[in-house]
């Protein structure tokens, strides 16, 4: 087994060094690794529909979309990641236990009375301390897992916190749970970087052999590829998103304005404007101009911007519309 320390802390580089791990090494792998602030949303997951997004937006929280399955989580330098890589993929499909168990064992060792729980977490005292997530390739498992250590919990339950009722669709919803921090189990205070070290020791001495692998010149160079060409962008992040409707309605001091959304890949298929606002001009010109758009501020703001929104909605300014979309 080859063990790999990533000390690079950037959510879409190291998303993509999983699936460069996956694709491109014979061997089984055990990593270690921690992002700054992001959200890390599951391959079947809306992404709008899991993110507040003016707090992501407001506090420069990073949102990437992970080759696995399951619900949204939020990382930050205070959680460690955790990646094993094994040939046998099928055998061990499903059984996420069997890779908790390592981690609970280190946990046992520092006196925290942990377990597994559920389908794919570990507990302390009943709050949630780790989720893991499983992918498989050509007959290749890749498990991966969280370990809340001493993150930010304002962040978490923040950033995470969206209105559910604004989205329909066939997405899978991420389940909230009641959270704890490794740190506050402790008997004696201890780094994150000192339990990372622990961690490592004891998978090293459980799979046998010595085999630290640091990345070369050419692996970084196609990780960064990777990085350039999927996991930075909005296509993967946020246009690989199922099909969804979307619904929002506010009161502005011109009225009440209903907005309807038919949503697939990411690109806006249908719009429909409903209230009792008034109008000069007939709103049916902006729904057909934002056909075809990305749902994406960015793109409806450059969409609004060239109509004389007053026309349309009476006392309603382009910011107020603009609200209505996330």
């Amino acid at each position: 087994m080859l063990y790999i320390y990533n000390k690079s802390t950037n959510p879409y580089f190291n998303l993509a060094t999983e699936e460069y791990l996956l694709k491109n090494f014979d061997e089984d792998i055990f990593m270690l690794w921690r992002n700054a602030p992001c959200i890390v949303v599951g391959k079947n997951q809306n992404t709008l529909s899991e993110i507040n997004l003016n707090y992501v937006k407001d506090n420069n929280i990073i949102v990437v979309r992970r080759l696995s399955g399951g619900g949204a989580v939020f990382h930050d330098l205070g959680n460690l990641n955790f990646t094993f890589i094994l040939k046998d993929g099928s055998e061990n499909f499903s059984d996420f236990k069997k890779f908790t168990i390592p981690i609970i064992d280190v946990l046992k060792g520092l006196s925290i009375d942990a377990k597994f729980e559920g389908r794919n977490d570990i507990t302390i005292d009943g709050k949630k301390i780790s989720g893991n997530a499983q992918y498989s390739y050509k007959g290749k498992l890749l498990h991966h897992g969280t370990l809340l250590f001493s993150s930010n919990m304002v962040d978490l339950s923040a950033a995470l916190n969206v209105k559910p009722s604004k989205f329909e669709g066939k997405s899978v919803k991420s389940v909230k749970s009641r959270v704890t921090n490794i740190e506050e189990h402790l008997i004696k205070p201890m780094s994150i970087e000192d339990f990372i070290d622990l961690i490592m020791k004891h998978i090293i001495k459980q799979y046998g052999g010595n085999n630290l692998y640091e990345f070369n010149e050419s692996d970084i160079k196609s990780i960064e590829k990777l990085t350039e060409e999927k996991y930075s962008t909005w296509e993967w992040n946020f246009g690989a998103s199922p099909k969804y409707s979307f619904k929002n309605e506010k009161k502005f001091d011109g009225g009440n304005v209903e907005l309807f959304l038919n949503v697939e890949r990411g690109i806006i298929k249908d719009v429909y404007f409903y209230g009792d606002f008034f109008s000069k001009n007939d709103v049916s010109e902006i729904e057909k101009a934002l056909i075809g758009i990305r749902h994406k501020e960015d793109d409806i703001k450059g969409v609004l911007e060239s109509f004389k929104i007053e026309d349309y909605f009476s006392n309603i300014s382009e910011k107020n519309l603009l609200e209505l979309f996330f």
